[in-house]
């Protein structure tokens, strides 16, 4: 990797010039596999920087707190509840801004690095309500007066709540100072509720299913809200553990370690992998290492819940915080960074600062209505992953997502950035901007071969086929869904859910494509329970016209440049 210049794959051009797109897709998998993206030092330095940020200004509002004093003296005042719940809120007003998740070049995100903010401040840009058709006044996907006033609010209620002194109860009788007023902290969860509904996106860029849930944590009252918020964390851990039952997730750690800038020797990344350069599934050290952390994630939470100080809780703790920390150092692809620096902090506040509340502290039956409610979601993401993001659904990581794949003509291309409302262009002239014009080949394939890496690249190039007359695939440009996300709403994960029909039919109607204009691929998640994943294939101007269903196994079994996989034919119009 270079310091200031990323590393590209030098390429033969002949060669690339009468490859096809497996053929290119090859090439860049074998450059990923021993460079990864190619990041420069520069660039990971500049995220390194963003989290100290993150902690500095976490560090800063609680300091804000009268009887929380002395910005040397943490050691005195960082375990208190209210320091906990303003960690919380600074967090969620992070994300919700843009800054954490999702941030920057990393995630395709170049000119401007985030999107966030300068959409859902501004009339016109897309908004996509999560039940229109059943909660009145949330119909329509332009947004207007009302969801920039229901935003706006949301900011200041978090800034407000940051700079306020804890004048509500104290969690514990121990505790110096009480926490934040309950109907403060109420009059948050209303209103990201509210802008929730009117745009789901929000809610899921606030991370609401982790702040929103410990945010709630705090109306329980007393020693209550400890309990609940060690729950909630446990529900995340075993959660994700539980997504990650599958066969997609030891492709997950191969394409990230091979991406990691702490990785650094090619003959240490090439070990990732079966056997480099021709078979790319991944090798033993990542089946090992996906299976270890599994067990970690779905056991060692149960020891930090149950145990009561002492080794146990210590060898525990220390073991959760090296799997955060060995996240956080991989610097992965969507840059969740900030929210495992929290994860870490919130397990030396919950589970070894106050290891003592347990279920014995329990006086009402709130914080188990919560974990309930937050297990009950993530069971029905798993078994139905179609109609649940795989945030509330807590499949971090598992490799197991909703995905699509868009074939757009150029003349789609320009109705986009004609009648969208966007504050960035669309994600090829971005990478052109960026690498220039005669370059911007290579990185748009190295992001075909990241989403190759992962099982279900295999099956969206082979539905881009299916999606395309034989003949004609070089009418159009190929973009990861999530780049046409970047560019229309304004964030985006991993979700397949925030570019699925709701996204196609908003697009629709703003710039009127035409029959064959646009092509999109979308394919489910997995079910737990099935070893299959239904796909559909989308015209943007006359609708669905073809549904069916591809084998886990004929993924897992096929190396990343495989575009030719068999399909299971369920309806075809």
């Amino acid at each position: 990797m270079g310091f200031v210049r990323p590393e590209l794959p030098v390429v033969d051009p002949t060669e690339w010039d009468g490859a096809d797109r497996s053929g290119r897709i090859r090439l860049m998998a074998r450059q990923w596999a021993e460079v990864g993206f190619g990041t420069p030092v520069v660039l990971h330095l500049f995220y390194v920087v963003k989290i100290a940020l993150y902690i500095l200004g976490g560090w800063l509002f609680a300091l804000t707190t009268s009887g929380i004093d002395g910005f040397t003296r943490v050691g005195h005042w960082w375990s208190e509840p209210i320091v906990l719940q303003k960690v919380v809120l600074f967090t969620m007003l992070f994300e919700v801004l843009g800054l954490g998740c999702g941030f920057g070049p990393l995630n395709n995100r170049y000119f401007p690095p985030m999107g966030s903010v300068l959409y859902w401040l501004r009339p016109g840009t897309i908004r996509l309500p999560p039940w229109p058709q059943r909660v009145p006044l949330t119909r329509g996907t332009a947004r207007g007066p009302v969801d920039i006033v229901l935003y706006a609010a949301l900011l200041l209620a978090l800034l407000w709540g940051l700079i306020s002194d804890g004048n509500g109860p104290k969690a514990l009788p121990d505790s110096a100072v009480g926490v934040l007023p309950l109907w403060q902290t109420a009059l948050i969860l209303v209103l990201l509720a509210l802008a929730g509904l009117r745009d789901k996106v929000i809610f899921l860029a606030a991370r609401g299913e982790v702040y929103a849930s410990l945010t709630l944590c705090f109306l329980f009252g007393g020693a209550n809200a400890i309990l609940a918020a060690k729950l909630v964390f446990v529900v995340i851990w075993m959660g994700a553990a539980t997504s990650k039952l599958n066969r997609h997730f030891p492709f997950v750690i191969s394409t990230m370690m091979s991406n990691s800038p702490l990785v650094r020797p090619r003959s240490v990344k090439r070990r990732f992998f079966a056997h480099f350069p021709d078979d790319l599934r991944p090798g033993r050290p990542s089946r090992v290492v996906a299976h270890v952390s599994t067990a970690v994630e779905l056991c060692i939470p149960l020891v930090l819940l149950f145990s009561r100080g002492g080794w146990p809780t210590a060898v525990a703790a220390i073991v959760m915080l090296c799997f955060h920390l060995g996240i956080l150092t991989a610097i992965p692809m969507g840059v969740p960074l900030e929210w495992n620096v929290f994860m870490m902090f919130g397990i030396g506040v919950l589970f070894v600062a106050h290891a003592n509340v347990g279920f014995g502290a329990l006086t009402n039956p709130l914080p188990i209505a919560l974990f309930a409610v937050l297990t009950a979601i993530v069971i029905a993401g798993n078994l139905l992953p179609s109609k649940i993001s795989f945030l509330p659904g807590m499949r971090y990581y598992a490799g197991n997502w909703d995905t699509t794949i868009w074939c757009m003509k150029p003349s789609a291309a320009q109705k986009i950035d004609r009648h969208v409302v966007a504050i960035a262009s669309m994600p090829q002239a971005q990478m052109e901007r960026f690498y220039g014009k005669d370059r911007a080949q290579i990185p748009l394939y190295l992001g075909y071969a990241f989403r190759a890496m992962n099982t279900h690249g295999r099956a969206l190039f082979t539905l881009v086929h299916r999606a395309i007359s034989d003949g004609r695939e070089d009418e159009y440009t190929i973009t990861d869904g999530e780049r046409i996300c970047s560019t229309a709403i304004g964030w985006n994960f991993g979700d397949g859910h925030m570019h699925n029909e709701q996204l196609i039919a908003a697009l629709q109607q703003r710039c009127g494509f035409e029959p064959g204009e646009v092509r999109i691929a979308l394919l489910d998640a997995q079910p737990i329970h099935r070893q299959d994943q239904q796909y559909r294939l989308i015209d943007a101007a006359t609708g669905e016209f073809e549904r069916g269903r591809i084998r886990v196994a004929d993924m897992v079994e096929s190396q990343p440049w495989a575009d030719d996989l068999p399909v299971q034919l369920i309806d075809a119009r």
